[in-house]
């Protein structure tokens, strides 16, 4: 199912109108290559090329179009008229010298194999005399010659006078796209259907973060146990040749760097698309990435559609594909896949920002990012120690409109207790994940965005307590370094009996400091909060934790909100 939807984008993208959204034929494929040696026709160095763009170590060399490489595995073998530095200029940059020489000289025949009427190209035989006699002690002195030994690039050539490289002339783009049809047909492809050459070894598909960096596979056998049927290797899965470039080149170019159907969450790198072009394409990414502008344009596009029941490119049933890959040794791991009416994922999306929406700081984003929720519940905010799966999961959770993962109130409760603090990000996940597991039981009440005073859950109303106790300790006490929170959040969240007798008792106190109308307000206030409460609890559980923090949370915003004219018990600063 994946690798077909896979391939029927692959075909949709290959008749794109747009030369610059196509996807390359089969036999060709787009690479990064930094640097490009300038030759003229008798084969002597011109220029030597850099691509590369950026600054320090993230310089990115640009793309270009050239013959589809070959499966790279401990042995050598090389690509056509683009390789390392070692395969296409023979220098030795890891001390290897036998090697290096094997690895040009395969280079060499790669060429030379090519048929009569490429190898009669101006262009082949400029590079097959710059083979010749290569003039390394002219690229010694160029600027660029310590990188070259340095980081071992790929590179390729041109010729001087020309714009596009000597792999792009036709002569050899029509060898290269020939190639792929001399196989013969020896099994039937599983995603096509029809007699096909079945691939032994599938290209790697390079992007997913945290695999290799030289790429990794989704279909791969590399041991005995892995076999079946005496059949080793790509025959486990026969996929023809057609096939397996179509869905390889599909995942690389939706996980380019620069692509905007991309996107990390965690641990996993989910990429989507559409049967035909649609315009939640483009929304799908916007409202998950962490760029509060766009988002907020993007996800108003996206309440929209859902309202109107239509988008303004692509019908709303048009099938949408979403997939999540993650790392797992030398293999890709499918962490879920989603596919369904563009409608239906729409209004899953939008009912995870009505989940997640609570009331914030004005500084604070509209719209917190998949991103910001989970970088909110993580150790010290930081995007490494979001729990491996979690990303996947919670995603999983919205595409099928399934509960959070517990680990996500799990996570946001605990990092409330550590730093005795409830903030927008882990409200805001509180919050989703209670309203999910109380509209899918029908046990209780689900939470508002902001404030409800009428809210019974007694958890809920203890953490509104605990915050008017703190406030009025604050304005009792101006200019106080630490306050209850800092003290008894913890246990007044886990264990309220032990800590409400005696906060309770020190109130009186902090009240006698207050001018005579506060403080009338403020006892008021606590009275009507405490008349709800038959009894304070010995513990909480884990999810009136949950709702503890929202009370706070809650209540400490509405502190800082200008009142309404119908609601007197929010008190302003």
């Amino acid at each position: 199912m994946i690798l077909h939807a896979l391939n029927d984008y692959y075909r949709r993208k290959q008749a794109d109108t747009d030369p610059t959204k196509r996807l390359p034929a089969f036999g060709l494929e787009e690479k990064e290559i930094p640097f490009v040696l300038e030759i003229d026709a008798t084969g002597h160095i011109v220029n030597l090329a850099d691509t590369r763009s950026g600054d320090g170590k993230k310089k990115i060399g640009q793309r270009f179009l050239v013959p589809q490489g070959i499966k790279k595995t401990s042995g050598v073998a090389a690509n056509l008229l683009w390789d390392t530095a070692e395969y296409v200029l023979g220098v030795d940059t890891r001390d290897k010298p036998e090697r290096v020489a094997e690895q040009h000289a395969a280079f060499r025949a790669r060429i030379e194999s090519l048929p009569g009427t490429a190898k009669d190209d101006a262009g082949i035989r400029a590079v097959l005399a710059f083979l010749d006699t290569p003039s390394l002690e002219a690229l010694a002195t160029m600027a660029a010659w310590p990188d070259i030994l340095a980081s071992n690039p790929v590179m390729t050539f041109r010729l001087h006078g020309d714009l596009g490289l000597v792999c792009q002339r036709p002569a050899v783009v029509a060898a290269a796209l020939a190639g792929g049809d001399e196989a013969e047909a020896d099994g039937v492809c599983l995603v096509s259907g029809e007699t096909a050459a079945i691939e032994r070894l599938h290209p790697a598909i390079k992007g997913v973060w945290g695999a290799q960096t030289s790429g990794a596979n989704i279909v791969s056998f590399n041991l005995d146990a892995f076999n079946s049927y005496g059949k080793n290797q790509g025959a486990n899965a026969p996929l023809g040749k057609p096939s397996v470039f179509a869905y390889t080149t599909v995942l690389n170019h939706l996980l380019a760097r620069d692509s905007r159907q991309r996107m990390q969450v965690g641990d996993t790198s989910t990429v989507f698309w559409a049967e035909e072009t649609h315009e939640l394409e483009d929304l799908f990414g916007e409202v998950m990435r962490d760029d509060p502008d766009r988002g907020t344009d993007a996800l108003n596009a996206l309440y929209s559609a859902v309202q109107s029941g239509k988008f303004t490119v692509g019908d709303a049933g048009t099938r949408f594909h979403v997939l999540a890959l993650a790392p797992n040794a030398a293999r890709i791991a499918i962490r879920f896949w989603q596919t369904a009416p563009a409608i239906d994922l729409a209004k899953r999306i939008k009912q995870h920002f009505e989940d997640i929406r609570i009331v914030h700081a004005p500084h604070e984003p509209e719209h917190l990012s998949l991103f910001r929720l989970l970088t909110g519940i993580a150790v010290l905010n930081k995007t490494d120690n979001i729990p491996p799966n979690l990303g996947g999961e919670v995603m999983r959770a919205i595409l099928e409109d399934l509960p959070y993962p517990a680990p996500l109130l799990n996570l946001a409760v605990q990092r409330c207790r550590a730093e005795q603090k409830p903030t927008h990000a882990r409200a805001a996940a509180i919050k989703a994940y209670l309203n999910r597991l109380n509209r899918r039981n029908k046990t209780e009440r689900e939470y508002l965005p902001m404030l409800d005073p009428t809210n019974p859950n007694p958890a809920y109303r203890l953490g509104r307590l605990f915050a008017v106790l703190e406030k009025t300790q604050e304005e009792a006490s101006p200019g106080l370094n630490a306050t209850i929170r800092d003290r008894y959040y913890g246990a007044a969240s886990s264990t309220p009996v032990s800590v409400f007798t005696t906060l309770l008792r020190l109130k009186n106190h902090h009240l006698g400091k207050l001018g005579k109308g506060r403080a009338v307000q403020m006892e008021k206030l606590i009275g009507e909060i405490m008349e709800g409460l038959a009894d304070i609890p010995r513990q909480l559980t884990l999810p009136d934790q949950g709702g503890f923090a929202l009370g706070y949370y809650h209540q400490r915003q509405a502190f800082f909100t200008k009142p309404d004219t119908t609601d007197n018990q929010e008190e302003s600063k």
